[in-house]
């Protein structure tokens, strides 16, 4: 219960900064030359929602990408540091197989294919799951995004924004992979650290 509350509570001001951003780009239009106003479409749900995708999309993807083939299959397991409990982690491929909205048969423990073992076939997963997600993103309305799809517990909208959340999870372990393969993450490059 305590969840759904956040939930709830995330939602709505995820709504309210795009209510406010949309108040404030009005204001600003009123206040410009009639020749200079352009149209802007007004934020959606889906929108919203796509923006949130394809901001961890950019950071996974570039992220997968820089990873080496040889070290796709590491996990810290490999590095037997004193007192660690890494036993049966993930490796950072399994880490990058996320799934789409379908589950495919081939997939029994959410661990993504076992069949794909290449980087490039792992990354074409990926960027398919990414744009299944940018696809049941465009499906969400302020009518809909309360609706419990199928036999689901969850609303679509927590559907949709756990997917992305999830993601960030992955993409956390992804950057410590990298670093302890002393690679520095694409998003940290060219910043001081």
């Amino acid at each position: 219960m305590k969840r759904m509350r956040s939930f709830l509570l995330w939602a709505a001001l995820i709504f309210a900064v795009a209510a406010l951003g949309q108040r404030l780009q009005g204001a600003a239009a009123a206040s410009r030359p009639q020749a200079q106003q352009t149209q802007q479409p007004s934020p959606t749900v889906a929108s919203v929602v796509d923006r949130e995708i394809s901001a961890i999309e950019k950071q996974v993807v570039e992220i997968a990408e820089a990873m080496p083939e040889d070290k796709f299959n590491f996990t810290p397991e490999s590095l037997k540091i004193p007192g660690d409990n890494y036993k049966g982690v993930r490796t950072f491929a399994v880490q990058v197989k996320l799934t789409g909205d379908k589950v495919p048969e081939n997939i029994k423990d959410g661990n993504g294919p076992a069949d794909l073992k290449s980087k490039a076939d792992i990354l074409k997963f990926l960027k398919g799951s990414f744009a299944l997600g940018h696809k049941a993103a465009a499906t969400l309305t302020a009518e809909n995004m309360l609706q419990n799809p199928g036999n689901s517990k969850s609303t679509r909208l927590r559907l949709a924004t756990f997917g992305v959340a999830h993601a960030y999870d992955h993409y956390g372990q992804m950057v410590e992979y990298l670093r302890m393969n002393g690679i520095v993450p694409p998003a940290s490059q060219g910043k001081s650290e």
